[in-house]
């Protein structure tokens, strides 16, 4: 059965337009399809692949995850890092799996990529997931700013509440501002688990000493982004209003992912609905593996109602 398996994930990897786009599925094509959608942009979709993906179509689910067009292992130099293309993409995973309709995950930047998806398309969205996803850039990036100013006022550290004011300086809508920002958040752990358990610990030391290899980032794609896309810093609160009466959205994110203030949080909680939102305690950014079967369960009580 596992080699059948393997074989089936070897074949899955498919071309879009001459090119080469990476993707996988999981479990039983009959099942109700999930499809996730990865950060960045320069991110990938290993470490969910890795970890979380087989263990949800276990659940009873039929997971689809890919690498975004010049992104992870889909590499192309043609590619433009715009909305359009990843909608051109995603499109094609449908056409690729013969999916009519899937619950879309996204993840982090992915969430604004599934969102603006889902409202130009909401015939093809089963359901919304918002898994630590941003909803709001320009907030997220105050947050921070603000949440390491911060911690340099009290440890009296002149010379970062320096680079602070540099930072702010920078063109908001630039590909240094967001770089600059995020720099600043994971020297400060925001990214990090507090307390990690043996199970998030055993998920990372497996994914670091077998897959880490498969971790390709394409560093110039964040640059390509801001400059081809004209929607650089946006926000998609309203956009989120709106298709919630066409298709059904969730949100969880984690406790301790302290690129969110609690004011987002609690915005992104009422935009949703309170049964539709979960907080998960000792998690932060990357929940799927932080907590793992909190997240699983999360998405199983929701889709399978």
């Amino acid at each position: 059965m596992k080699q059948i398996l393997l074989l089936f994930l070897l074949l899955t990897t498919f071309y879009s337009r001459g090119q080469n786009i990476y993707s996988k599925a999981f479990g039983n094509l009959k099942n109700k399809a999930i499809i996730f959608i990865h950060g960045g942009p320069s991110g990938n979709s290993t470490l969910f692949e890795y970890t979380t993906a087989e263990k949800l179509a276990e659940k009873g689910f039929y997971v689809i995850i890919y690498d975004r067009r010049g992104e992870g292992r889909s590499i192309d130099s043609l590619a433009t890092f715009t909305y359009q293309e990843y909608f051109k993409d995603l499109n094609d995973i449908y056409k690729k799996y013969n999916i009519e309709k899937a619950n879309i995950i996204g993840h982090s930047f992915g969430g604004l990529v599934a969102t603006l998806f889902s409202e130009k398309y909401p015939q093809k969205v089963e359901s919304l997931i918002l898994a630590g996803a941003l909803f709001s850039q320009q907030e997220t990036y105050n947050n921070i700013l603000k949440s390491v100013n911060e911690i340099y006022i009290n440890n009296n550290d002149t010379l970062k509440l320096n680079q602070i004011n540099e930072v702010k300086k920078l063109d908001n809508n630039s590909a240094e501002y967001r770089a600059k920002c995020f720099e600043l958040a994971s020297e400060n752990n925001f990214f990090k688990m507090p307390k990690p358990t043996k199970i998030s610990e055993k998920l990372r030391e497996d994914y670091k000493n077998n897959i880490f290899e498969n971790n390709i980032r394409n560093q110039n794609a964040p640059i390509m982004f801001y400059k081809n896309e004209s929607l650089k810093n946006i926000e998609t609160k309203y956009n989120l209003k709106k298709i919630k009466n066409q298709i059904k959205i969730y949100a969880v994110y984690g406790k301790q992912d302290r690129i969110f203030g609690e004011s987002q949080i609690n915005e992104i909680k009422e935009i949703v609905g309170e049964p539709n939102f979960s907080l998960i305690d000792n998690c932060s950014h990357y929940l799927f593996v932080d907590q793992q079967d909190a997240f699983i369960n999360n998405l199983v009580n929701w889709l399978k109602k």
